[in-house]
């Protein structure tokens, strides 16, 4: 669609009634849009990739991740050992943990170490697929 090659002949028709035109859009455009636009660059100097600079905010978000990945070298002896039956129950468990632990969480450590949990069942989880 880009370059307008598919444009409705019909807006064209209709663009000499607006030529040199003022109009209740462009007063309202006008009244409006500028204020957006200060407010917009009273917050210049914050960019979306610094806004949460916050360490225990990476390690909530990282955790999950980064526990499916440790968990996934123990899943592959769990499943060399037991089958995948074992690594999809201890991979089930795991959820079930993570999801108890972070449902009654009561602090950020609490969320944290149910996220670890959830990673762990990620890795054992993937384990048994393969």
């Amino acid at each position: 669609m880009a370059g307008g090659v598919l444009a409705d002949e019909g807006a064209l028709k209709r663009a000499h009634l607006y030529e040199h035109r003022i109009t209740a859009y462009f007063i309202f455009a006008c009244i409006f849009f500028p204020g957006i636009y200060k407010r917009k660059q009273m917050h210049m100097h914050e960019t979306d990739y610094c806004k949460y600079d916050n360490q225990i905010l990476t390690l909530f978000t990282s955790s999950l991740y980064f526990a499916g990945l440790i968990s996934t070298f123990g899943a592959s002896y769990v499943t060399r050992i037991y089958g995948r039956r074992g690594s999809i129950l201890v991979g089930s468990v795991s959820f079930f943990l993570g999801g108890v632990v972070n449902a009654a969480a009561k602090n950020i450590l609490m969320l944290i170490l149910g996220r670890i949990f959830l990673g762990i069942g990620i890795g054992f989880g993937n384990q048994a697929n393969l």
